[in-house]
Parts: structure tokens; C-alpha cells; sequence
């Protein structure tokens, strides 16, 4: 378009003011720097309006395995624009050479300045092009880069959701294809891991209470009385730092190794059906130790893991009592871990509601009065209060679990 422009000019020139051919070259030959400008631009926003649409749709671009390699796009684009300017500029030189030989030289300073009129004006011209494209072509940079990096901090940060939108057909197009093939195969990887490590979780939980039929319902049970307790208390002041939407995540999935160190409890003990003697519970209550022990060497294989430690922090402080009662260690107050006071309410009153070897079940109005009791002794009291805003919950729950 831009070289028909310059083929109209010449011949207009050209018939109305007699301009000679070689004017009417540098007119058609500087049209078509121009129009490669423009054209380059153009693309650009053209490429911007496909990312911006992509990206609301959360679509990408079916990039072909035969992409337009951006060194090959560069190298067509410097090799066009550095011969037309080269011709350009020889033909100014040429022109301004000859018209300057056929000044006298009174006239030869008005005609030089003239020619330095030109000089400027041309490159005047094409500096402002560049750095126009120079600009367009920085923001097209910004929104590839700032999409890939912001999916991949994502992703470092196990958010595996992002997408990064792939709209061209040249390396970043297939950069952010191959990212997005990437995350979908973490996140999948990720679910198979998870779903591996619950089976073995709740495997090893109920390898700890085998000889228990209720240990199953048990297990399932507590683990969603915790979720629940931990989503309540996340508008609590006291809790909302800590009780994320990850935290809550982990403390559901680490719940059910509550019990692990039941394991090392002799079976005359862990199986005897009536009340254990003083010297048989101190050996019971054992097996918070021995759950922390065998937690604690599986971190020292697998590393600080966040997963790993709030399972042995709630193995091993589930028993402690608010106003310092319990065991094993007699801690008191906010000593106790958060994971160990909400797995504490949810393990009395599930065993309330049950019956057990040595006492018939508890209706839920009971279950609901002894733990309302231990208020300030046996259990923090926003706990407590979490629990009897949330006791529907608790029923539901407990009727839901029981029946399967």
C-alpha cells in the first residue's frame, strides 16, 4: 500500500511538476521503509489482541509443530529495512551530489542547508518508526514474559492452575505450549501422589487399629470433625494466621495417623476389653511416643516435610489437656500446638459417641455436655465454642460415616 502510494506521488509529480524519474525512485523507495514500519506494527497489536482474547477465553493457540522461527522473522525484517534504507540513502546521496554540481557557488550554502534539511528529516522519520516498533514490540515482550513468569511462580509455589497463553507461532507460542504441557503433567502427578499417599495413610492408620471395626469409621470420622473446627476457627484472631486454606488441607490428610503409635502397644493392653489398670495406661499412653518416634524417622528420610511434621505433631500432643493435665509432656495453653487441640476434641467426642469395650455410646446431648464441661481444662475454649457453633456438623458427620 505504502509503495502505491509513492508509484501515485511520482506520477503525479512527475506529469504536473516535471520531477525527474530519479526523484520519483527515492519517493516510491522511501514509501516502502515506511510501510514495513507500519506493517511490523500492526502485527504486533494483532498479536496483542489475540493474547488478550486468548487469555479471557482461557484458550491458547493451536500452534503447528512447523513454527516461523523468530531469528528467521528478524533476519527478513533487517535484511528488507537495511537494503531499501541503503538504497535510500545512495539515492540521496546521488541526487543531493548532482544538484549540488549545478549550484553556482554563491548559492552553494543555501543549497547545502537545504540538503542537511533532507538528511534530517529523513532520518528523523525512521528514528521515530523505530523506536515505535522498538516500544510495540517491548509490550508484546512484557505480556509473554509476565504470563509465563507469573505461571511459573505459580507453580513453584504448587499452584498448579495457571495457564500461560500461548498466542504466536514462533518459539514463545511453543515456550508456552510446552509450559502448559508441563503443568498439566505436574498437576496430574501431583493428584496420582496424593491420592497414593492417602490410600497409605489410611492403610497405616488402620494397620494401628485392626482389631477395632470402628477404626475405619473412626479414621474417616475425626479427620472431617478436624476439617471442620479448622475452617471455622480461620476467622478466629487467635488461629487465622495459621490456619490457611494449605494448613487446613494438610491437618485433613494428616489426621488419620493420629493413633500410628498404637501399633507398639502391647496387644494385652491395646485388646484388654475392660478399664486398664494404672501401670497398663501409663503403658498406653506410650503411644504418643512411639507414633512421634516413627514419624520422626520417616522425616529423617524424606526431609522436613510440612505434611510428615504436622502428622507427628498430632501423634504426639493429641492427648495434652488445656489446663496442663495431659500427656506426654503436661503442656498448657497455646504450648500445645493448634493440630494437637483440634484433633483433641475431635478424638473425645467421637469416642463419647461410641461404644466401646468399656462403656455403652454416648447420645450426641451427652457427648455435647462433658465436652462443654472440659472448657478451660481439657480443651482450648475456642475450640470448644467452634465445636457447639459447628454441632449439626459434628451429627452429620457422624451419621453420614457410621452408615457406610
Amino acid at each position: 500500500l505504502f509503495a502505491m502510494v509513492g508509484l501515485g506521488l511520482t506520477v503525479y509529480n512527475l506529469i504536473v511538476h516535471e520531477f525527474p524519474a530519479g526523484s520519483g525512485a527515492k519517493v516510491i523507495l522511501g514509501c516502502l521503509p515506511l510501510g514495513l514500519f507500519t506493517a511490523a506494527d500492526l502485527a504486533l497489536q494483532r498479536e496483542r489482541s489475540i493474547h488478550h482474547e486468548l487469555s479471557v477465553n482461557f484458550q491458547e493457540l493451536m500452534v503447528e509443530d512447523k513454527i516461523v522461527p523468530l531469528a528467521r522473522k528478524a533476519a527478513i525484517f533487517v535484511a528488507t529495512l537495511v537494503s531499501s534504507l541503503t538504497v535510500i540513502l545512495l539515492l540521496i546521496l546521488y541526487n543531493n551530489l548532482s544538484w549540488l554540481s549545478q549550484h553556482t557557488p554563491e548559492m552553494i550554502d543555501s543549497a547545502r542547508l537545504a540538503v542537511l534539511v533532507e538528511v534530517v528529516f529523513v532520518g528523523g522519520v525512521l528514528l521515530i518508526e523505530l523506536i515505535n516498533l522498538v516500544y510495540s514490540y517491548s509490550r508484546n515482550l512484557n505480556l509473554f514474559f509476565g504470563s509465563q513468569t507469573r505461571v511459573l511462580r505459580e507453580a513453584a509455589a504448587g499452584r498448579l492452575e495457571g495457564r500461560v497463553t500461548a498466542a504466536t507461532r514462533d518459539e514463545f507460542g511453543a515456550m508456552a505450549r510446552y509450559t502448559n504441557q508441563m503443568i498439566d503433567a505436574l498437576r496430574e502427578r501431583t493428584i496420582e501422589l496424593q491420592e497414593t499417599r492417602d490410600v497409605i495413610i489410611l492403610a497405616l492408620a488402620s494397620l494401628a487399629e485392626t482389631r477395632d471395626n470402628e477404626s475405619g469409621p473412626h479414621i474417616l470420622r475425626t479427620q472431617r470433625y478436624v476439617r471442620a473446627l479448622a475452617g471455622h476457627l480461620r476467622t478466629n484472631p487467635r488461629f487465622a494466621g495459621y490456619l490457611d486454606e494449605k494448613t487446613i488441607d494438610l491437618l485433613f490428610r494428616s489426621a488419620p495417623l493420629h493413633d500410628i503409635g498404637k501399633a507398639g502397644v502391647p496387644d494385652a493392653i491395646l485388646l484388654k476389653p475392660g478399664r486398664l489398670t494404672p501401670p497398663e495406661f501409663e503403658e498406653m499412653k506410650k503411644h504418643t511416643l512411639y507414633g512421634k518416634r516413627s514419624l520422626d524417622r520417616a522425616l529423617k528420610l524424606l526431609g522436613e516435610n510440612s505434611f510428615l511434621r504436622l502428622a507427628r505433631e498430632i501423634a504426639y500432643t493429641h492427648h495434652e489437656k488445656w489446663d496442663g493435665n495431659g500427656y506426654p509432656e503436661g503442656l498448657a495453653g497455646d504450648d500445645i500446638p493448634i493440630s494437637g487441640r483440634l484433633m483433641a476434641l475431635a478424638d473425645v467426642y467421637d469416642a463419647l459417641i461410641g461404644k466401646k469395650t468399656y462403656k455403652p455410646a454416648f447420645s450426641h446431648e451427652k457427648a455435647k455436655v462433658m465436652i462443654a464441661e472440659g472448657k478451660g481444662r481439657h480443651f482450648d475454649p475456642d475450640v470448644v465454642d467452634a465445636f457447639l457453633a459447628l454441632e449439626k456438623k459434628f451429627v452429620s458427620i457422624a451419621g453420614e460415616i457410621r452408615g457406610k
